[in-house]
């Protein structure tokens, strides 16, 4: 039996990312995990709600942008307030593609990782 548990994205500036998740989704550290040495930085956010965690990853010697190749994988959450939480993205300027056809829309946080937006079915 297997379970989901968190998924992965590697930060460059780790302040700026928990910023934004913070208020662009509510996600809160929930555990951090920092080597002795300084060297990388774990920061589990979680939603107060389910056991799945996105893992935010920080190396200090870091200093590229990450190549996220075409960009054909993604995150989606499903909020209780679509409409109030697509106002909230737009004023962010977060919103990178709407599909007003199918009911949804993407949202890019700084590393440049989608992140999709569904009402709640």
């Amino acid at each position: 039996m297997f379970r989901f548990t968190h998924f992965n994205f590697n930060v460059l500036d780790l302040d700026r990312s928990l910023a934004f998740y913070r208020e662009a989704l509510g996600l809160v550290p929930v555990r951090e995990k920092e080597a002795a040495d300084g060297s990388f930085k774990l920061v589990y956010l979680g939603d107060g709600v389910s056991d799945f965690t996105l893992e935010l990853t920080w190396l200090r010697d870091r200093s590229k942008p990450y190549d996220l190749g075409d960009e054909e994988f993604h995150l989606a959450f499903h909020t209780d307030d679509f409409d109030a939480a697509h106002e909230k993205h737009a004023a962010m300027g977060c919103i990178c593609f709407e599909n007003p056809g199918m009911g949804i829309y993407f949202i890019q946080d700084p590393d440049g990782y989608w992140i999709e937006i569904l009402p709640l079915r």
